[in-house]
């Protein structure tokens, strides 16, 4: 697997390594490789062996690979911005079984749309809310509910997508 650095350089992106992160804006000294490290840092409230809390590492994952596209595959946009979609607009309950069936659902869908991109909006527009507003949280249900709204600040941020999300999200709800 790729990292992040790999990524970017087959993206033709510059990452830049002060001052704040170049993709969500977030406030760090050595930009995107900060925001990299401490990503994980604003979740250490919530214990994620337990599965009532699946729902905010997958909302979390989301939101930060969709704030930094530039250094994840094009496919990557797809998978996070339908994930969102499904939680978000259609309900549904996520869990780890559900997510292959998604990649497997869109490898069958970009087999017959392989020039599709969906376009991201500008850099530092993808929402106001970034990891490292998680790490001013002080309870677990604060992190929880900001996780939601940082889920969708940045859905929505993507809104000029979401024609071609949805129909991804009722193949897929069609299929599994």
């Amino acid at each position: 697997m790729q990292d992040f650095m790999d990524q970017a350089a087959k993206n033709d992106v510059v990452l830049y390594d002060n001052g704040k992160c170049q993709f969500c804006g977030a406030n760090y000294q050595r930009g995107i490789f900060e925001c990299m490290e401490n990503y994980n840092n604003g979740l250490a409230f919530l214990d994620f062996n337990d599965s009532k809390n699946n729902l905010f590492r997958f909302l979390s994952v989301d939101s930060h690979a969709l704030q930094h596209p530039e250094i994840h595959g094009r496919w990557s946009n797809h998978f996070h911005l339908t994930r969102l979609h499904l939680i978000l607009e259609k309900k549904q309950t996520w869990d780890y079984n559900k997510s292959p069936l998604l990649s497997d659902y869109l490898n069958k869908y970009k087999s017959n749309k392989p020039n599709e991109f969906l376009k991201a909006p500008a850099s530092l527009n993808r929402g106001k809310i970034t990891a490292k507003d998680l790490t001013k949280v002080t309870t677990a249900e604060e992190c929880a509910q900001l996780i939601i709204k940082w889920a969708e600040e940045v859905y929505h941020s993507w809104n000029s997508n979401h024609g071609t999300v949805s129909q991804i999200a009722e193949g897929f709800l069609a299929n599994y």
